[in-house]
């Protein structure tokens, strides 16, 4: 339930999710594994694994040494 207090003011990642209930709860409340349960369920999206891979493409593009 908290975590769809936050999700309900519009469009956030989990980090920033995470953060700000530990924040508000000071650092009471960790929400990562329940975020998780979440988007397994179908009940949140994550966009995740294309930040992953758009990260792994910029390190990979690094590593060749042309950006």
């Amino acid at each position: 339930m908290l975590i769809l207090q936050v999700v309900a003011l519009g469009p956030i990642h989990g980090y920033a999710i995470a953060q700000r209930l530990q924040q508000i709860s000071r650092d009471v409340v960790h929400v990562r594994p329940a975020l998780h349960r979440l988007e397994n369920r179908g009940w949140l999206a994550a966009t995740w694994a294309r930040f992953s891979e758009a990260i792994r493409q910029i390190l990979r593009t690094a590593e060749g040494g042309a950006l």
